[in-house]
């Protein structure tokens, strides 16, 4: 029998930066899940994700390698580099869309002391950590480009985009970093 496994490709395979103040770096493979529901199902999906999904404005949770971003009031970005989330979501009976995006996304990481004056180069949010602490994330921009941004810890974010612009996002960051 034809083994019908698909093999994605990081687009930013092995990219890297390091230099004053900031690394940017091509993340690692992850599954992601747009997740759509009502009030009504989120503790059975957040049960069944093993992660409490946040319903405020500018939140996420964590357990262990899994993820949960608020985007809005019904809709959140579920993460997971070990793990695929879709499977879980799969079990829950309660009335909810689960899409797996991993194919569509795939994330940069931006480290460092600088990391949040790099990314305002092109993002017109308040990155400072009182505005935006380490656990927040947004749906914003870069540059040109829609991103979701999420604040890892007080000098790291994982800067999420569409495949076909994270040759822009990455030339973005690098080119804001060797200004800063």
């Amino acid at each position: 029998m034809a083994d019908n496994a698909v093999f994605r490709t990081l687009p930013l395979a092995g990219q890297t930066l390091g230099g004053s103040g900031v690394s940017i770096a091509a993340a690692p493979e992850a599954w992601r899940v747009s997740l759509r529901a009502g009030g009504t199902s989120v503790a059975a999906l957040s049960k069944a994700l093993g992660v409490t999904l946040p319903k405020k404005p500018k939140t996420s949770s964590s357990n262990g390698s899994r993820h949960a971003l608020w985007l809005g009031p019904d809709e959140w970005l579920v993460i997971d580099e070990s793990a695929d989330p879709s499977t879980d979501c799969a079990s829950v009976k309660a009335v909810h869309s689960a899409v797996d995006i991993s194919h569509r996304n795939t994330a940069i990481l931006v480290s460092g002391p600088a990391a949040a004056d790099v990314i305002n180069a092109g993002c017109p949010q308040d990155l400072s950590i009182e505005a935006f602490p380490a656990g927040a994330c947004s749906r914003t921009v870069l540059g040109k480009i829609e991103v979701v941004l999420y604040r890892v810890d007080e000098e790291s974010f994982r800067v999420e985009c569409w495949r076909s612009f994270s040759e822009y996002a990455f030339d973005f960051l690098t080119d804001a970093a060797r200004a800063a």
